[in-house]
């Protein structure tokens, strides 16, 4: 019965293969259109933080009565890998971090067991504790951030400007949510003096309760008549400053103004707890989320469009301006992966015309836009869309995807030019090697199988690049088979002189020439397979002094600066220190923007960016450069001004991050029991990564102590005057922070009426002592004659790692230097200090170092499961164990050429470089594997074995050069990128150096492995 052959079939039926070609043509516009475009792939963060707050408490008793309450319940968690948690005076925040392995699928079931466990305890908490607040949202990345700001407008103003605009822009295709960033809460203030209340006899506690009573919203009942009903409606709540002000307050049978003893005014929360500025103006910020299955180019558009007809209807000299546009850089990174991919696809094509000639090389042009349109539509049903990992996926695999149409033409112009008919020759090819293809096809997709298994937020990060070369390279072979021949059947066309061109073919010069090494090769088979294991060990020594990288810098222009202050430093500190880099940065000719973040640190715009919490004395400023170039002298300024114009400042200047989020590039965790054992060890450990010539910015997460009045009541004199602990509390509060007494309603909005001192008692901190408390019998005291005061020195904040007291010594890295490189430099010098450590006490290497482990251990941990899947596919093509073992001792050859190129270019080898090498071992054994089947096909057609090594080799020279120089040609436009060009560099230089040794060291290998000797005849031609 004769065998089934596919392209047979597709020549039998050319209409219906027409027909379907085009349709994928077609399908492949389409899916272009649709498919959704985006700056990064979908990421889920795996991290929750679970945030209580605790008014008044110091950092050690937030600790001891609230995080470490909350951490012992979380940790009952399944698959958590570690808590991370720090105390603040007043504040307790724990982030909690599953396992790198657990599926972004179990993720949201976590978040749920994390609130279930809080709430269990709940009721455990401290009085006067509030909270604990979650918040899981960490993904949500504005695709958009616009700033209102305009001289003379209030935020008032700027707020309601905003909310209109805000509600016109939800109604926009895609536009998910929109969200208000740095509004500033309206209050109104009744400032008093405590000397004035005092003189006039009136209560604190009283005038509040007037307040509240006068404002309170409550029924006053209902006339029921017997034809309606008419509900009663009382007057007289606040409706403005001055309402407040003329409020008239009896109290003791005296009735007094608000205003007579108090001073009433309409402000903004203050201190400020959060602020924006754009272009050293007060701003607020309007944050666009795209929904998941948007176009981010298309809804900038949509976006741009709507502002223009609303910008309108704004007042006059109020200025929306972007601040973070994700449609322009997503648009910018498409046009420069368009323009990388049509160089690589010229590049491929080029190869295929100039080696195939006109004809022989259209097929394959044609070819390539079928398999990639066919690419496209699947990515579509698939959910995939174009981002920067799968757009650069699809440059990789243009490089192999011509592979197994350029062997199927190759084959198909060869029997043409010996003689054979157009419907012999095409289907020759699906008979003679469309399994064999298929067989390296997917051998070749089996070496990037680890980064589709990786379990970490590396390998989610990166799928796309296996689920894109996979997709293709599958329809690469189903082109080969179907479209290549349909073409070649219509292009090309038979020689007349076949016999003779069939004698001449592999008779030339060169094939003779070839023919004489690859002999020689196999003669002297013990030298050449010395001669490769040997430079196979250069290789790998060469790799270890390849610099180490765990994902390159974002090619973005934003420049980064972090402002820290000292710990315990105002709110206005900070914000002084943020508008003097303003002023600064606004001089600057190649800065073209600059957005300030006061209190907290700038809203995601961009998915992998590390997010600052919240904290009075960090200013966060986003500098938008005009390129790349720019960016770099800017960091340069900043950094030098930063050392001359900024004493009491801990800044910081970084660029944008690829890959998952992280803080430090360099981290070393210093972990015990003892807070005060921790932290002389964290210093130990600060003064070697100081020294060492490649850090910069050294520093530790627990800041500096921070000072603090401490009040000692002497209980007996309280108790005598009628003054409890909780009532001085409360007294304290009134005078420097304020408490809420009531609420103006104003249309949408409620306004806190705050009940506090005037600014200069609240800011005078020597006047404390004076401050008057009333007593039980309605006089005034002054503090000093019940309290003593002294100022000490608290911890700022304190960390914690998995319950364990925990000091992070972090830092940058020099320019020009790779963390991980530094980091392996650091920990031997750190060895002496932790051999001397007491029990109980650990160091541990954290930041970019660490994250490559764990990202490395993902991927070598699929490594047996690839040996086994590349071993079954072997053993179904080659049919023979001994073959199959000698294929697969050729997969490390890719190593010699891949460490040599890194070295040569300087490209750093971290997560992608290593994909790379994975999937060289791939392309490698698809060549051998094609080479030893046809060698085995040429014995079985009566060459001795020496011959048939030989002749093969010769024979299959071309194919395998020619997909050679098609993938290693088309890695050139790639090798610029900044995230794919380690990648892509080492797929060039390993590939080059393995297919030269699959020309000359598979043949030596072949005949030393099955003790191949010359026949008595010399080389018996094949005819």
């Amino acid at each position: 019965m004769k065998a089934f052959n596919l392209s047979e079939w597709v020549l039998k039926h050319r209409s219906f293969t027409g027909f379907m070609l085009a349709l994928v043509i077609l399908g492949g516009l389409f899916a272009y259109y649709r498919l959704g475009q985006q700056e990064d792939p979908p990421f889920t963060f795996r991290i929750m933080v679970v945030k209580t707050l605790y008014p008044g408490a110091t950092a050690l008793e937030v600790e001891q009565q609230l995080t470490d309450r909350l951490e012992k319940k979380i940790q009952e968690l399944p698959n958590l890998d570690y808590l991370r948690s720090y105390s603040k005076p007043g504040e307790s925040v724990i982030f909690v971090t599953p396992r790198e392995d657990t599926s972004p699928s179990d993720i949201p079931e976590l978040w749920y067991q994390v609130r279930k466990k809080v709430d269990d305890i709940r009721m455990t908490l401290p009085p006067g504790s509030i909270g604990p607040f979650f918040n899981d949202e960490f993904g949500d990345t504005y695709s958009l951030i616009y700033a209102f700001s305009g001289e003379g407008f209030s935020y008032a103003d700027l707020k309601q400007a905003a909310d209109s605009v805000r509600q016109q822009l939800l109604r926009v295709k895609d536009v998910e949510k929109v969200d208000l960033i740095g509004v500033q809460d309206e209050k109104i203030f009744v400032e008093f003096s405590d000397k004035k209340l005092a003189e006039l006899g009136l209560d604190t506690s009283a005038v509040a309760q007037a307040l509240q009573a006068q404002n309170s919203m409550a029924p006053a009942g209902t006339v029921f008549s017997s034809q309606r009903n008419l509900p009663i409606r009382l007057t007289g709540s606040f409706d403005s400053a001055d309402s407040v002000a003329n409020m008239a307050v009896r109290i003791a049978n005296r009735t007094f103004k608000v205003g007579d003893f108090a001073r009433v005014t309409r402000g903004y929360i203050d201190p400020a707890e959060f602020k924006m500025r754009f272009n050293g103006k007060p701003a607020l910020g309007l944050g666009v989320t795209m929904n998941k299955k948007g176009n981010v180019i298309e809804l900038g558009k949509a976006l741009e469009d709507a502002l223009a007809s609303i910008a309108t209807e704004l007042p006059l000299g109020m200025d929306v301006e972007p601040v973070a546009n994700q449609a322009h850089v997503v648009k910018n990174q498409m046009a420069e992966f368009g323009r990388t991919f049509f160089e690589a696809l010229a590049t491929v094509l080029v190869v295929s015309f100039l080696s195939l000639g006109w004809r022989t090389g259209s097929v394959v042009a044609l070819t390539v836009p079928l398999v990639l349109a066919a690419t496209l539509l699947v990515m579509l049903l698939c959910g995939i869309d174009l981002q920067r990992i799968s757009l650069g996926a699809l440059i990789l695999a243009l490089g192999l995807l011509v592979d197994d149409a350029m062997i199927a033409v190759e084959m198909m112009a060869r029997k043409l030019e010996e003689g054979w008919d157009r419907m012999r020759a095409a289907t020759y090819a699906y008979s003679a090697t469309a399994f064999p293809m298929l067989t390296g096809t997917l051998i070749t997709i089996a070496g990037f199988l680890p980064v589709g298994l990786a379990q970490s937020s590396a390998g989610e990060y990166t799928v796309a690049i296996f689920q894109v070369v996979g997709i293709s390279l599958i329809l690469s072979w189903i082109g080969a088979v179907v479209f290549t021949p349909y073409l070649g059947f219509l292009i090309l066309k038979v020689h007349a002189n076949g016999d003779q061109a069939a004698h001449d073919l592999f008779d030339t010069p060169f094939y003779n020439r070839l023919r004489r090494w690859v002999d020689a090769c196999v003669a002297h088979r013990n030298k050449v397979i010395i001669a490769t294991l040997a430079l196979f060990g250069l290789g790998v020594v060469a790799l270890t002094h390849v610099p180490e990288q765990f994902f390159p810098l974002s090619n973005r222009p934003e420049v980064i600066v972090n402002l820290w202050l000292p710990e315990g430093s105002s709110f206005e500190q900070t914000e002084a220190a943020a508008k003097r880099m303003e002023d600064f940065l606004a001089k600057d000719e190649d800065v073209e923007h600059v957005a300030s973040y006061i209190g907290s640190g700038t809203p995601r715009f961009f998915m992998l960016i590390m997010q600052q919490l919240a904290n009075t004395n960090l200013a966060e400023l986003v500098a938008m450069t005009k390129d790349n170039k720019a960016r770099e002298r800017v960091m340069q300024r900043v950094r030098q001004i930063l050392e001359t114009d900024f004493p009491n400042v801990r800044g910081r200047v970084k660029r944008l991050n690829v890959g998952p989020p992280m803080d430090y590039p360099l981290a070393f965790r210093v972990l015990g029991e003892n807070t005060n054992i921790v932290r002389g060890i964290a210093d130990q450990v600060a003064e070697v990564v100081r020294n060492h010539p490649g850090t910069v910015d050294v520093n530790d997460d627990w800041h500096d102590r921070m000072p603090s009045f401490r009040l000692m009541l002497d209980q007996d004199k309280a108790r005598a005057l009628g003054v409890s602990t909780a009532s001085l509390s409360q007294a304290l509060q009134a005078h420097y922070a304020g408490i809420p007494v009531g609420q103006l309603r104003e249309q949408d909005k409620l306004i806190d009426i705050v009940w506090r001192a005037s600014p200069e008692l609240r800011t005078a901190a020597d006047e404390l002592p004076d401050v008057a408390v009333r007593t039980a019998n309605g006089k005034s005291v002054p503090l000093s004659q019940f309290v003593k005061f002294e100022t000490v020195f608290e911890d700022g904040v304190r960390w914690r790692r998995n319950r364990f007291p925990a000091i992070s010594v972090r830092a940058d890295v020099a320019d020009g230097k790779m963390a991980p490189d530094v980091a392996a430099e650091i920990v031997p010098k750190l060895k002496p200090i932790q051999d001397s450590l007491p029990a109980g006490y650990f160091i541990e290497t954290g930041g970019s170092k660490e994250d490559a482990v764990t990202a490395q251990k993902s991927i070598l941990i699929w490594i047996p499961l690839v040996l086994i899947v590349t071993l079954i596919l072997l053993m179904m093509q080659l049919q023979n164990l001994s073959r199959t073992f000698m294929v697969f001792s050729t997969a490390p050859l890719g190593v010699i050429g891949a460490a040599f190129a890194l070295l040569l270019f300087r490209a750093p080898f971290g997560f992608v470089a290593l994909l790379g090498i994975l999937a060289l071992a791939g392309m490698i054994m698809r060549n051998s594997v094609i080479l030893v089947d046809q060698i085995d096909q040429d014995e079985k057609s009566g060459l001795d074995t020496w011959s048939a090594i030989v002749e093969s080799t010769v024979r299959r020279f071309r194919p395998i050069m020619l997909t050679a120089a098609a993938a290693i040609l088309a890695m050139i436009p790639l090798s610029r990128n900044d995230f794919f060009g380690p990648q892509a560099i080492a797929i060039m230089g390993g590939l080059t150096v393995a297919t030269a040794l699959t020309v000359f060291f598979l043949p030596a290998l072949y005949a030393a492995w099955f003790r191949v000797e010359r026949a008595d005849g010399g080389r018996k031609a094949l005819t």
